[in-house]
């Protein structure tokens, strides 16, 4: 696994873990970069801080898309790796669209139930389609 890849899981770990308790996704980024077991690298931080910054706007576009879904009933892995999508594809110009799905994809496959890739692969594309138009 390539390195933005480890990091892309790692960020998913702890937006993951503040979401289930309910607690400040900085204050959950500060205690495992102290822990540092397993190390976080620069990236997920990266990533981390996008989605937190953004994540207004990031959720917006998940209950606008997510055609039949509101976000407490998207399983937490699934809302998390969309989260973690959207901002690589609408704030990350340094990676590619095609990785930002096939990355995505790759984690729901891995982490989400059996239906989940579909459906990140579907609403990422979708949103993808509809870049140019998304006011951000």
């Amino acid at each position: 696994m390539g390195a933005r890849s480890q990091a892309r899981k790692r960020a998913l770990d702890v937006l993951y873990e503040s979401d289930l308790r309910g607690a400040d996704v900085v204050a959950t980024l500060a205690a495992r970069l102290a822990e540092a077991d397993p190390p976080i690298s620069a990236y997920a931080v990266e990533l981390v801080e996008g989605v937190t910054a953004h994540r207004k706007r990031i959720d917006e576009l998940l209950m606008t898309y997510a055609e039949g879904w509101t976000l407490e009933r998207m399983p937490p892995v699934d809302r998390n790796v969309l989260r973690i999508g959207i901002y690589e594809l609408l704030w990350r110009a340094d990676v590619p669209d095609g990785v930002v799905l096939d990355e995505a994809v790759e984690l729901a496959k891995r982490l989400s139930t059996d239906s989940s890739p579909g459906f990140v692969n579907g609403l990422l594309a979708r949103l993808l389609a509809l870049k140019p138009s998304l006011a951000v």
